[in-house]
């Protein structure tokens, strides 16, 4: 049997110059890229739902805990943090939609702005443990010491994986547009 007739594509087969070269169309291509999204989302809501679900069940068994440790919290850092996550959400979004516009210096630009806007995340996570730390302000239980310090660990992954599929190909000096085969 002929390479044409294994991928689908004639030798010298006209396709959209965004093509992927495993891909029979655009449509399909669409397709794939719409499922691979849902099952991302689907996998993000599970991972964080159980870790959601394990700081409700922390709460509600230690809840003079939460309350004396709610006490120590510095607001200043809190809301800080949560602009920071904000905006590189939004520059991530705007780095995806640059990207399917072409435009690639934008996109660059707004994958290094996210980058730089999730290490100024881990600059105030630093402070923020500097001071819990110094003044012994974690759970006393083998579990809860390390939750805390793991939920910011898994973000600090998520973010840091998700940034890669974007900006870099896997293999260095590849072309995200290859050609057939």
């Amino acid at each position: 049997m002929s390479d044409a007739a294994l991928t689908g594509h004639g030798l010298h087969a006209a396709h959209h110059p965004r093509q992927m070269h495993h891909f029979d169309s655009m449509a399909q291509q669409k397709e794939t890229a719409t499922f691979g999204m849902w099952v991302f989302l689907v996998t993000e809501i599970m991972f964080f739902g159980g870790m959601f679900a394990a700081y409700m069940l922390y709460r509600m068994w230690y809840f003079p805990g939460f309350a004396a440790a709610s006490s120590e919290l510095d607001i200043t850092l809190g809301g800080t943090n949560t602009v920071v996550l904000i905006a590189s959400s939004l520059t991530v979004a705007m780095a995806v939609h640059a990207a399917q516009l072409g435009k690639r210096d934008q996109t660059v630009w707004l994958l290094i702005a996210t980058g730089v806007l999730g290490l100024v995340f881990l600059v105030i996570k630093y402070f923020e443990y500097k001071v819990k730390f110094a003044g012994h302000h974690l759970p006393g239980a083998l579990w809860g010491r390390h939750a805390h310090l793991a939920r910011t660990g898994v973000r600090s992954a998520s973010t840091s994986r998700s940034i890669r599929p974007i900006g870099w190909p896997k293999e260095s000096g590849a072309s995200p547009r290859r050609s057939s085969r």
